[in-house]
């Protein structure tokens, strides 16, 4: 099934085409895109028809970091209601865990994810869509777009330690260098912005507690109605906790606010089990590092919580019928 995304974060596309000497209308065309789409950020297109439309518009305009330009115009704004609470929230620890909750309603193709490691706060973002061109593209848009929203939350002062991109290093790295103006390392396990975590404690400025409230009651509204589907909800959330390290499934069921046997037996009544439905969260994310990044095996094992690089093999075999190396090989070959 196709995600969907909330247009918002790709308003500024158009204009970025129009200053390239490049036809947007020509190019959302070609891409099978109404323009009318982009009239209102509310509207929503598939996660896989955004990937056709931004590997033309990288195409059409010559330019290999598009998306970190249609990022770079975003921020916390991009993130419509959601983004609104963030603002709203009483610190930066809740207002990022907002967005980690609630973000699904805006964007169904990836998940964004908060953890606090040796005292070091790491604010990622992971696709889990299958099938989609230009991750790279996604990628930089989000963490541009992620980076000014932490400029926006705490303040033009803030600055994060390093920048990690799951993508391969760029031909050119200046126009990143340019705008993100600290240490940057591509390749990694995972697109994310790693800072002090004491930022995670900073009050919010000129929050409105009443605001806040007629928030988080429409938001519990559109969660009601947007999402049914017990099994998306589980693997969204089982996306966080591999990329955290801590699939379990009490930390599941946590998250999701129920108890684990209440989660077995949903899920029973389903015909699933929580292991099934982890293996194929893990082959998702595995065949996501294999294709966008070249991190080693040995390290997309450790990534994804195996014991040892030869137990990941044999269960990526079990998936897939060949070896992570073998598969990776093919697709390059293809």
């Amino acid at each position: 099934m196709d995600g969907t995304l909330r247009i918002g974060p790709l308003i500024p596309i158009p204009q970025l085409l129009r200053e390239m000497a490049v036809d947007p209308i020509d190019v959302m065309r070609e891409a099978g895109i109404d323009p009318a789409l982009f009239e209102d950020p509310e509207n929503t297109i598939s996660f896989t028809t955004m990937g056709q439309f931004l590997s033309l518009c990288v195409a059409r305009s010559g330019c290999p970091h598009f998306g970190l330009l249609v990022g770079r115009q975003g921020g916390i704004s991009s993130l419509g209601i959601v983004g609104l609470l963030s603002q709203h929230s009483p610190d930066v620890r809740t207002a990022l865990r907002n967005i980690v909750l609630h973000l699904h309603l805006h964007d169904r193709g990836a998940v964004p994810t908060l953890e606090v490691q040796n005292e070091m706060a790491i604010l990622g973002y992971t696709i889990y869509q299958k099938h989609v061109a230009s991750t790279d593209q996604i990628y930089d848009a989000a963490i541009a777009i992620a980076f000014n929203l932490m400029k926006t939350l705490c303040g033009p002062q803030w600055l994060p330690s390093e920048i990690l991109f799951c993508h391969a290093e760029p031909v050119d790295r200046e126009p990143y260098r340019t705008f993100f103006k600290v240490p940057l390392r591509f390749d990694t396990e995972r697109t994310a912005l790693v800072f002090p975590a004491t930022w995670l404690d900073q009050p919010m400025q000129g929050v409105n507690p009443q605001l806040r409230r007629i928030l988080e009651a429409e938001i519990e509204t559109l969660n009601v109605l947007s999402d049914g589907d017990f099994v998306s909800q589980l693997r969204r959330v089982l996306q966080n906790l591999i990329v955290a390290g801590c699939p379990s499934v009490d930390q599941a069921a946590l998250l999701l606010a129920m108890h684990r046997r209440t989660l077995n037996r949903r899920l029973n009544v389903l015909g699933i089990t929580f292991k099934q439905l982890l293996d194929e969260t893990r082959f998702e994310i595995a065949q996501q590092l294999l294709r966008d990044t070249r991190m080693p095996v040995v390290d997309i094992a450790v990534a994804l919580n195996y014991a040892s690089t030869s137990a990941f093999t044999r269960a990526f075999r079990r998936w897939s019928g060949t070896t992570p190396a073998a598969w990776r090989a093919m697709l390059q070959h293809n």
